[in-house]
């Protein structure tokens, strides 16, 4: 793709490789209601969060009705590539086929039927369901499973019909996962009727939290943030060897604290980052796997991390600030480790960095777009403070509108904070659809108590495999217990990547934690910890191949090979795979743990910095000069006593590394004194 690529090629590459984008054409009478109908759904949230006092039960209820009712319109039966709305009918307006119109309906009569029914009708039907509970439920059931299908793909609504079946014929299921089997009636009640499914925690984040954020995240970068962010990043480091790809890493950072999503992260930057990249030298899937992993980030950096921080929230009962706190310096190592590869890959390649002339001023950046950055500060300063996320995002919200009235040199009008309204709305809508996909396998696990059986099965195939080892020849320096943790967090990350390589982030993290936590629970993890250690390798999938979608997006951009640029992207990416089992094995990195104390979070950090570092040597094959193929695996292998914490792993990391160390010094000496005689 060429420097010159145009705002409707980048809109078009984002809704290739990210499902929650590709929206059907619509014709101009049914875009103004489909608008009008987003922009309602965002008022609503606005409204709701800000100044009313409405029923869980019924808060939940209109945002799903809305989700649903919008996705049945918005997105096509079958994904087709054309963007061009079909010829209108009497019975197919503006290219929506008049059964799309009749789920949408049945869709939101089946979600706001519950809500709206009395609460003490709803109590005393709970355990009973009546036939037409019965017959909504199962109707919204459907429809829910559908509406997952067509805004993220066929994977989440596989597997939660999976997972019913499992409910239904239990009695059937092998060993430890065998159960008596739930009827018909019991599970719509489970799932319908009660908080445990589809109106569970998971829509219920969504509607409460999530949905503003997104709306928060598209004022912002529309009233200058995000640019703010991109040019920022060049004057700090686009003067340095390599700078656009350091520019990347930088502007996705700032620009990941306003935003979750990977694929948008990286064609938002990636449009600027990536030709500029090319331009100086880097290899093209190198360009597309910078972007790519460095958007990624943007998932596990605060202040407005994924879905999934707000979904740990309700989880664990802590104050969401805590989550921030937890999620820094895990956040920090991740670029770290990226800034590193990139730093010795230009080095290598003797890359140059931005000149002045293609460098921003500062104090033009500042001046036209320092207004900018008051509603983020507002949001961190309120959630900081202690107020809950919601009424920060409200006063974020807030802020950003105001800002965008009053700014003289990005103004925003009337129309731009309709498109604004409407943007968030639409953007919200897949996250809503999954969210009420992952409440359907949330309830079937807490009424088979599936979470816990499974549990059981990952540690005991851990435990087997431990102890196997562990009575061979490492009996005398590692016990069965510690093997049988480390195994059950490989495992556990495995299938991570291998679920989050088909469904969103969101949904694998509600998914993994409901079976894994219970496991890392029973060998002593906290809760926190095991819940960030789903996380984060739930995020990783984003540049896992074979299904790396961020990856592909910065591909599409770079022209480069898709799968080269995704196994390039999980190369540069080892520092977020790492970090998870520092923090699982020194829980002081995450700040907020119970047994923190400053020593152990320094040597956790420090340890963790140089064995990542070390590993950006043995995967770019440079330090000081060139490494051989010797050097690369031996230091490698030393980076991982460092990255273990403690003073006695890392003194051994450091004596594997001096004869490393002390053959590049000679090797940088004999190439300066080449270069002198030449």
């Amino acid at each position: 793709m060429s420097q010159d690529t145009t705002d409707q090629s980048l809109e078009d590459l984002e809704r290739k490789y990210d499902p929650d984008l590709t929206f059907r054409a619509a014709g101009p009478v049914l875009a103004v209601v489909i608008t009008a109908a987003l922009v309602a759904m965002s008022l609503y949230h606005y409204y709701a969060s800000g100044f009313g006092l409405i029923r869980e039960l019924v808060h939940r209820g209109i945002h799903l009705s809305f989700v649903l009712g919008l996705v049945f319109v918005l997105f096509s039966f079958i994904k087709s590539t054309s963007s061009q709305p079909a010829l209108s009918t009497w019975w197919r307006p503006s290219g929506v086929h008049l059964w799309d119109v009749v789920l949408a309906v049945m869709a939101v009569t089946a979600a706001m039927y519950l809500p709206l029914l009395p609460a003490e009708a709803v109590a005393s039907r709970v355990g009973a369901p009546a036939p037409i509970d019965v017959f909504m439920g199962t109707v919204l059931l459907v429809l829910v499973l559908e509406a997952a299908r067509r805004s993220v793909g066929p994977t989440l609504p596989l597997i939660a019909l999976i997972f019913v079946g499992y409910a239904v014929f239990g009695m059937f299921a092998p060993g430890a996962l065998k159960h008596p089997g739930a009827s018909w009636t019991g599970l719509i009640n489970h799932l319908y009727m009660t908080n445990q499914g589809i109106y569970g925690i998971a829509i219920g984040v969504v509607a409460k939290y999530v949905f503003l954020f997104v709306l928060f995240g598209v004022l912002a970068t529309r009233i200058g943030l995000g640019q703010l962010f991109i040019d920022l990043a060049s004057v700090i480091a686009g003067r340095y060897a390599g700078g656009p790809a350091k520019v990347a890493i930088f502007s996705s950072a700032m620009l990941g604290t306003i935003s979750g999503s990977s694929i948008a992260n990286t064609v938002t930057t990636g449009s600027l980052t990536i030709p500029a990249m090319k331009k100086v030298g880097y290899p093209p899937h190198f360009a597309g796997a910078v972007e790519a992993t460095a958007s990624t980030g943007g998932q596990i950096t605060p202040p407005i991390m994924g879905a999934a921080a707000f979904i740990m929230v309700e989880f664990l009962e802590i104050p969401y600030r805590e989550v921030l706190l937890a999620a820094m310096f895990p956040a920090l190592l991740h670029y770290f480790g990226i800034f590193v590869m990139v730093h010795l890959e230009a080095k290598r390649l003797g890359l140059r960095g931005l000149s002045a002339d293609e460098l921003p001023k500062a104090l033009v950046v500042m001046k036209q777009h320092w207004l900018s950055i008051i509603p983020l500060g507002i949001l961190v300063y309120l959630i900081v403070s202690g107020k809950t996320p919601d009424f920060a995002a409200v006063w974020g919200i807030t802020a950003c509108v105001v800002v965008g009235f009053l700014n003289p040199h990005n103004r925003m009008g009337l129309k731009d904070l309709i498109e604004s309204l409407a943007t968030g709305a639409k953007y919200s809508l897949a996250v809503g659809a999954a969210a009420a996909a992952v409440g359907i396998i949330v309830g079937v696990v807490t009424l088979t108590g599936t979470g816990f059986r499974l549990s059981f099965v990952v540690t005991q195939a851990a435990s087997d495999l431990g102890g196997f080892i562990a009575s061979g020849m490492l009996a005398e320096y590692v016990t069965q217990n510690a093997l049988t943790l480390f195994f059950t967090l490989l495992f556990t990350a495995i299938a991570c990547i291998i679920m989050g390589a088909g469904i969103p982030t969101t949904a694998t993290y509600i998914i993994l934690v409901s079976i894994a936590a219970p496991a890392l629970g029973l060998l002593g993890v906290q809760p926190l910890v095991a819940h960030f250690f789903v996380f984060y390798y739930g995020v990783l999938a984003d540049v896992t191949p074979p299904v790396a979608l961020a990856a592909y997006a910065g591909a599409g951009i770079a022209g480069a090979n898709p799968f080269k640029t995704g196994n390039t992207a999980f190369r540069l990416g080892i520092a977020k795979a790492l970090v998870p089992f520092v923090f699982v094995y020194s829980p002081a990195l995450l700040l907020v743990t119970p047994e923190f104390t400053w020593y152990d979070f320094l040597i956790t950090l420090s340890g963790a910095m140089v064995g990542i570092g070390l590993l950006g040597v043995a995967f770019s094959g440079y330090m000081l000069a060139g490494l051989n193929k010797l050097e690369r695996y031996w230091t490698a292998f030393a980076a991982m006593f460092f990255v273990a914490p403690g003073i006695q792993t890392m003194a051994i990391g450091g004596v594997l590394m001096l004869p490393v160390i002390v053959r590049q010094m000679l090797a940088r000496k004999n190439q300066q004194l080449v270069m002198q005689d030449a």
